[in-house]
C-alpha cells in the first residue's frame, strides 16, 4: 500500500510540473506573438536598443 501512495504522490508531482511547463510555454508564446504584433503594427516595442548607430564607441583592443 505504501508503494501505491508513493506512486500517487509522484504522479501528482509530475502532473503539477507538466502544468507549470505548459503555462510557461503559453506565456512565452503569447509574449512572442505580442512582440511580432507590435513590430508589424509599426509601433516600436519597449526595452529595445535606444540607438542603432554602432560606430559611436571605439572597439576594445
Amino acid at each position: 500500500m505504501e508503494t501505491y501512495r508513493l506512486h500517487e504522490l509522484r504522479a501528482a508531482e509530475l502532473r503539477h510540473r507538466a502544468e507549470q511547463d505548459r503555462l510557461v510555454r503559453e506565456a512565452l508564446r503569447a509574449r512572442r506573438e505580442a512582440r511580432r504584433a507590435a513590430r508589424h503594427s509599426g509601433r516600436q516595442e519597449t526595452g529595445g536598443p535606444v540607438s542603432t548607430d554602432r560606430r559611436r564607441f571605439a572597439h576594445a583592443t
